[in-house]
């Protein structure tokens, strides 16, 4: 690597050789293939999920469960509960859900580590207070009643698109979830386990915990009353129509199933299905589930021989071209090897068959990119778009598969903006207030997928990279961004933490579709960023800042959320600012001997205030991208 402009300053000096180590340590790092992959790490909650499965299939392999349960006991907290993120703070239903794992991986109750998480539990409340999915498990194993549980009917399959709560109104990521459940639900599955968890239940006057009434009247209330009459009408269901119903539901499952043997790519909702499908007369051994347990042996790592954590979905697609956006960047010419190599695997990526997303929006042909490896049901258009921005600047000595694979993602991208103007992940329009109603999952406004400012900033970006910054999409595009401006500067940022990777993602893509520097809405966002950063001369959000508005912009520095905030400020062109120095300098001051940050804190989202996720490369190929932009004085 070259860099075009020589200078004495020891800010740019220092930034200079930290671009070049950390391109180093990421080319190191390129699968021979072409791809980048790393961890990706959630709550412990779907390892505790796995041990599940295994016991109420009846396949319980003692290996698997006791090396579980040892990454179980490593992630555990000193007050005996278990949290959604790294340093947070306990989460009722995930420490609810390893406490059970833990035990039937062996643990005794009685155990130091046990008998505080007991107290812990019990404290907040026991697990009436926990959430909904924490609930659903107890009732597979006997410990808490399903009739004291919302009722999914299976009959939901049958509701057409244009009915209101049709398993299409949901969100990509719910629907597989919602079609599982449904099947559960109708038949109620009851596995015994041989112990009992009364020390999880608080004293019947304990209220510190418990939840809150829920609002009368509006649409909750409806819906609870709906649910109430389901549960009471059950038995009056032909048994015919029932049966029917769920065979429709398995049928839509085994239709869904991918390539690698997965549902969605996802090792939650994968193991959802599995269980739907077994109760529907699939053994274990059956070819679809033999399949399922091999993704999820996949999805394993064993951080030691005897230490097993799974991880909730891989994202090699997202990685790979995150990486090779941060290499440009950095300088790297654009027809080195590793860049070429890289465009050539994900044109073998890209999806050619229509997906659940041409149910709402069946005009656009196939043309996105998935984030996993195998997932032809659910492309999404954060990847389609961050892997065009990377594709178009990669110079493979014949672009003539690499430009078509460009005009099919871009006329697919256009076909599905929302009507508002915005992009969604998934779909299109999505974006029904009734799914967020019902009493089936605990998730809220987010069982449903709406335009997002971060997802529609990455495909503005792509349009202006390709010279369609005046394009009518475009256009209404920026003008809905400018709408979603907060008030205090910031976007909120939905896919991950918060608000520093909300803004992180618009301002660039404002000023490269032809938003100028000094327009009110840019200088906005820099007196925001530059009134948030931290004295040490970095950027952090706390996770909590979705919860909590007063967390919003503050939280320890970290790499990605620092990096997030310089991409911002350079592209609104305050390269000389001291804000941007003084962040250039704490990336540079603390990479570390290999080349790359150390980063543990949960950046990235999967659902607001319920699932965090921690992306292994985040801390690396956004403070490469911040230093490689500015040491090469580009501002995107």
């Amino acid at each position: 690597m070259t860099f075009t402009f020589s200078t004495s300053d020891p800010t740019e000096k220092a930034a200079q050789r930290a671009v070049t180590r950390a391109a180093n340590h990421l080319l190191a790092r390129q699968n021979a293939e072409g791809w980048w992959k790393g961890a990706f790490t959630t709550d412990v909650s779907y390892d505790a999920h796995d041990v599940f499965l295994r016991y109420l299939l009846g396949v319980p392999d003692q290996r698997v469960i006791t090396a579980s349960g040892r990454w179980l006991r490593s992630q555990q907290g000193p007050d005996g509960s278990w949290p959604l993120v790294f340093e947070g703070a306990g989460h009722l239903g995930t420490t609810i859900q390893a406490y059970v794992a833990l035990r039937l991986a062996g643990d005794r109750p009685d155990e130091e580590h046990m008998l505080r998480c007991a107290a812990w539990v019990r404290r907040q409340g026991g697990v009436t207070a926990s959430p909904l999915t924490a609930r659903v498990w107890l009732a597979m194993f006997g410990w808490w009643e399903w009739n004291d549980l919302p009722e999914i009917p299976p009959e939901i399959i049958a509701l057409p698109k244009w009915a209101p709560l049709n398993i299409y109104s949901f969100s990509a990521i719910m629907r597989l979830a919602l079609v599982s459940l449904s099947v559960i639900s109708a038949l109620r599955p009851v596995r015994p386990a041989p112990f009992g968890i009364d020390e999880l239940f608080a004293a019947p006057d304990a209220s510190a915990g418990r939840p809150k009434p829920s609002p009368s009247g509006g649409w909750e209330t409806f819906f609870r009353c709906a649910n109430a009459t389901v549960r009471a009408c059950r038995k009056g269901i032909p048994r015919s129509v029932r049966k029917s119903a769920a065979n429709t539901c398995t049928r839509w499952l085994l239709k869904h199933q991918e390539v690698d043997g997965s549902w969605g790519a996802c090792t939650p909702m994968t193991t959802w299905v599995m269980l739907a499908l077994h109760l529907q007369g699939c053994p274990p051994d059956h070819p679809v589930l033999k399949a399922a347990w091999g993704y999820l042996d996949d999805s394993a790592t064993w951080p030691a021989s005897d230490v097993r954590a799974l991880q909730t979905v891989q994202g090699p697609v997202w990685d790979t071209c995150l990486s090779a956006t941060a290499l440009l960047d950095a300088g790297l010419p654009a027809d080195h090897p590793a860049l070429v190599k890289a465009a050539d695997w994900l044109l073998t990526q890209q999806a050619d068959q229509p997906g659940d997303w041409a149910v709402r929006q069946s005009r656009p042909a196939p043309g996105g990119w998935p984030f996993q490896f195998h997932n032809r049901s659910y492309p999404d258009l954060d990847d389609t778009s961050e892997v065009v921005l990377a594709l178009r600047r990669i110079r493979p000595p014949d672009r003539t598969a690499l430009d078509e694979a460009v005009r099919r993602a871009v006329r697919w991208c256009l076909g599905m903006q929302s009507r508002d103007g915005g992009w969604a992940a998934f779909d299109a329009d999505n974006t029904s207030a009734l799914p967020g109603k019902v009493p089936f999952f605990d998730f809220g406004e987010f069982c449903v997928d709406p335009p997002t400012a971060d997802v529609t900033a990455h495909v503005v970006e792509m349009l202006a990279a390709l010279g369609m910054e005046r394009d009518p999409h475009t256009r209404r595009a920026v003008r809905w961004l400018l709408d979603q401006q907060e008030a205090n500067g910031a976007w909120y940022g939905r896919w991950g933490v918060n608000h520093l990777f909300g803004t992180g993602c618009v301002v660039p893509a404002l000023v490269a579709a032809g938003v100028p520097g000094d327009h009110a809405a840019v200088r906005r966002a820099v007196t925001w960023l530059t009134s948030v950063q931290n004295e040490d001369g970095g950027w952090g959000e706390d996770w909590q800042s979705y919860a909590d508005p007063s967390r919003v912009g503050r939280g320890p520095s970290t790499p990605s959320q620092t990096a997030w905030a310089l991409l911002a400020l350079l592209a609104a062109g305050e390269h000389d600012g001291a804000a941007v120095r003084s962040g250039v300098r704490w990336l540079t001051e603390r990479q570390t001997d290999h080349g790359t940050w150390e980063e543990r804190h949960f950046t990235g989202t999967l659902v607001p205030r319920a699932v965090a996720a921690h992306y292994e490369y985040y801390g690396h190929v956004f403070p490469l991208m911040a230093l490689g932009r500015y040491v090469l004085r580009e501002g995107h």
